[in-house]
């Protein structure tokens, strides 16, 4: 069993071991931390990295206490779904598997959220469905102060991604702007499609 962190379309890196895993915990008893991967993630545009990101706001009793991230709310009013997704149709509407997602996709840039939780854990499943991948996942009660080896929710950290570089694969832009690492696992599944279980692994 594996530990991880919800994230917003993860990393390439944290699928690489989810998939790995027979089973995976969410860590959702942890304190939000700003830039970091719970509430954006990179894709890959006709200028570069581009930077998606869910602007979130706190509830007004907890303003004086640690923010929790289980608790981070959405901000409704800052139509960063229209955004994104338009963000995501402009870089990635020419790439081969696009189409084949952008139904699902919807789904997620249609529906009204609350909570940024209830937004990474309907990324998550989006994705497991993409890859066919078969794995329950459960919800920590909990903060675990202490991982085991299976351990991976330094992941949701944009400053500790995994020092060795990931496979190349090719990218919309790459002759223009060159290879970039380990941007979302939405960059990969476009690329790729069915594929993408197999670099994952």
């Amino acid at each position: 069993m594996s530990l991880f962190i919800p994230t917003y379309f993860a990393p390439i890196s944290q699928y690489s071991e989810i998939i790995k895993s027979d089973s995976i915990i969410f860590e959702v008893e942890d304190n939000f931390q700003k830039q970091s991967y719970r509430n954006r993630c990179y894709i890959y545009n006709s200028n570069g990295k581009q930077l998606l990101n869910i602007p979130v706001k706190e509830k007004k009793e907890n303003s004086s206490l640690r923010k929790k991230t289980k608790d981070m709310l959405v901000d409704g009013n800052s139509y960063w779904q229209e955004h994104h997704l338009k963000s995501l149709q402009s870089a990635y509407r020419s790439s081969p598997f696009y189409e084949f997602y952008e139904d699902d996709l919807l789904a997620i840039f249609t529906k009204k959220y609350t909570y940024l939780q209830d937004v990474n854990i309907d990324t998550h499943l989006f994705i497991t469905d993409a890859l066919q991948i078969n794995q329950q996942f459960s919800k920590t009660k909990e903060y675990l102060t202490k991982g085991n080896e299976s351990d991976y929710r330094n992941l949701a950290d944009m400053k500790k991604q995994p020092k060795k570089p990931l496979d190349k694969y090719i990218q919309m832009f790459d002759n223009k702007h060159g290879y970039i690492d380990n941007l979302s696992i939405l960059d990969l599944l476009f690329m790729e499609g069915p594929n993408a279980i197999s670099y994952l692994k």
